[in-house]
C-alpha cells in the first residue's frame, strides 16, 4: 500500500485499473479489487490526466504551473476517493497518478501488467475526459489482457439482480485463427481459476449475407458442419492441455457480434482476440471485439497476440485430424 508516486518511477505488476472520477470507473474499480482478490494480485490504482488545450493555449507561462496544479489536485482527491472506496479490502493496493493522455499512460503499463481494466464510455470528472476513448484504444494494442467492464455491472446490481444468478460460465469467441487460441487459452485459466464452465462460441454469418457473390449452391448447415468439425478438434487440443476444464461449445449462424452480446448476458467474463482473422470462415475478430466492447452486458476480456508455445501444438491437431 505504498504513497502515490509517478507511474514512470517504477515497474508496475499485477493488475492496473484506470479511474477518472466516473461512475463507470468505480464499477471497474470493484470489478479489479474483486479479481486481484482472487489471484492474489496487486491491484494499482491509476489516474491519468492533461491540462486542456484551451486552458494552455489561453494563459501565459507563469500560470501554466499553477494550472498543472489545480488539475494534478483533481486527480490526486479521485486517486484518494478511489482508495477510500476500498477500505477493508484484502487486496495489496498501490495508488499512482501520471501526466500524460489516459490511454497512452495505460498502454506503457500494459508492458509489464498481468491486466489492464477500465470502465466503458465513462466521463472524466475532473478533466471532462472521455474514458470510452481509452475503452476502445486500448485493447487494440495493449501488451497483455484488458478488461472493459460496463455500467451496468455495478456492485449493487451484481449482488442483488437477478443476472448474478445467471452469470455462471465464461464465453469466449473462437473463429479459427491463432489469436483467437490465445483468447481461448486465457478463457480457459479464468475458468480454471474460478471452477467455472468455459463455452467455446463459433458464430457463422449466414454464407449469402457474408458473401453476395458465393453461388447459391453453398449448402450453409454444410458449413456449419464443417466448422463444428473443426471445433472438435480445438476442443481435444484445449483438452490436452486442461484435462480437468469443464467445457461446451456451440455453432451459431448468425453475426458475431450479435451472438456474443447475447451470450454476454449469461456469462461472468466474454473473451475474444484482438484483430484476428478466421482461419477457416474468414471473420474479422477485431471488429466484432469492437463490437462487443460497446454493447456487452458483462465484463470483456480482449486478448492479445501471444508466443504461447502451446499454439505450436494445436497444429499437430490439425495435422492428426487431416490423417483420419
Amino acid at each position: 500500500m505504498s504513497d502515490e508516486a509517478p507511474v514512470a518511477a517504477e515497474k508496475i505488476e499485477g493488475i492496473v485499473v484506470g479511474v477518472d472520477g466516473s461512475q463507470q470507473s468505480k464499477c471497474a474499480l470493484r470489478w479489479a479489487e474483486r479479481e486481484a482478490v482472487r489471484r492474489g494480485s496487486v491491484l494499482n490504482i491509476v489516474s491519468a490526466y492533461t491540462i486542456p488545450v484551451f486552458a494552455a493555449s489561453s494563459m501565459d507561462a507563469g500560470y501554466s504551473t499553477l494550472d498543472d496544479d489545480l488539475i494534478r489536485g483533481g486527480a490526486e482527491e479521485i486517486v484518494r476517493q478511489a482508495r477510500a472506496d476500498l477500505e477493508g479490502s484484502q487486496a495489496q493496493i498501490r495508488t499512482y497518478i501520471e501526466s500524460g493522455d489516459p490511454a497512452g499512460v495505460l498502454l506503457d503499463l500494459s508492458r509489464d501488467a498481468e491486466l489492464v481494466v477500465v470502465g466503458t464510455r465513462g466521463r472524466g470528472g475532473f478533466v471532462g475526459r472521455l474514458l470510452g476513448s481509452v475503452s476502445s484504444a486500448l485493447p487494440a494494442h495493449s501488451k497483455c489482457p484488458t478488461v472493459v467492464v460496463p455500467l451496468c455491472m455495478s456492485k449493487e446490481q451484481e449482488s442483488s439482480g437477478d443476472a448474478a444468478v445467471e452469470r455462471k460460465c465464461i464465453v469466449v469467441g473462437v473463429d479459427g485463427s491463432d489469436r483467437a487460441r490465445s483468447a481461448v487459452l486465457a478463457a480457459a485459466d479464468a475458468a480454471i481459476a474460478s471452477d467455472l464452465t468455459l463455452r467455446l462460441i463459433c458464430a457463422v454469418p449466414p454464407v449469402g449475407a457474408a458473401l453476395a457473390w458465393m453461388p447459391a449452391t453453398i449448402d450453409q448447415e454444410a458449413v456449419l458442419e464443417d466448422v463444428r468439425y473443426q471445433m472438435g478438434v480445438g476442443t481435444n487440443w484445449l483438452r490436452s492441455h486442461y484435462p480437468e476444464l469443464k467445457m461446451e461449445t456451440d455453432v451459431v449462424s448468425g453475426p458475431p457480434v450479435e451472438v456474443l452480446i447475447r451470450e454476454s448476458e449469461h456469462s461472468v467474463l466474454t473473451v475474444t482476440g484482438s484483430r484476428g482473422r478466421g482461419g477457416f470462415t474468414g471473420m474479422l475478430l477485431g471488429s466484432t471485439s469492437q463490437g462487443v466492447l460497446h454493447h456487452s452486458k458483462g465484463p470483456v476480456m480482449v486478448v492479445p497476440d501471444s508466443e504461447d508455445p502451446r499454439l505450436e501444438d494445436r497444429k499437430n491437431f490439425d495435422t492428426r485430424a487431416q490423417e483420419q
